[in-house]
């Protein structure tokens, strides 16, 4: 196992693989890019998005490319400050070329997840997000054992098929 940080991430997701998918099992992170676009929200506030747009850029070119970029967020219900914003914001990633699905953490037995959030390349390059003790995100911890690759694929195939596709989950939440 080894650890990526800075732009070798960039790297890893210009590197070639056709598929990307990232579990996100947290209801709140603590990365300090997204403090204050939060604090915005939160106040009502219009928010600069400029915190977002390498993100945006790096997703739109990789996909523009005819990757797939999948991503499950498991949250809990009724949602944190947190996930109500991520919920507002995820249109960006979605029109970047991100495919986003929720999963209410009552529907999942927490056996049938991971304990880490995690990234999985293709079905054999499996990536641990590394997160500090203050939850600040420092990167991955990338491994190609088969073992781990394998009980990723089948978590993700798991929780893919058991989440709701964001337009989906957006309107059931204003019935």
């Amino acid at each position: 196992m080894y650890l990526l940080a800075g732009d070798q991430l960039d790297e890893l997701f210009r590197s070639s693989w056709q598929r990307a998918f990232h579990l996100e099992l947290q209801d709140a992170y603590a990365v300090s890019s997204e403090f204050e676009p939060l604090r915005q929200f939160l106040a009502g506030e219009p928010e600069d998005t400029t915190w977002q747009q390498g993100w945006l850029d790096l997703i739109h070119e990789i996909t523009d490319t005819g990757k797939k970029v999948q991503r499950v967020r498991v949250v809990t219900e009724p949602h944190t400050d947190y996930t109500r914003w991520a919920l507002s914001v995820s249109p960006r990633n979605i029109a970047a070329g991100e495919d986003i699905r929720w999963l209410p953490r009552h529907q999942i037995a927490p056996s049938d997840l991971t304990g880490d959030d995690y990234w999985l390349f293709d079905d054999h390059l499996a990536a641990f997000s590394v997160f500090t003790p203050s939850g600040e995100g420092t990167g991955f911890a990338v491994t190609t054992d088969p073992v781990i690759a394998e009980h990723f694929r089948t978590v993700r195939d798991r929780v893919w098929q058991a989440a709701v596709p964001h337009d989906e989950y957006g309107h059931t939440l204003h019935q």
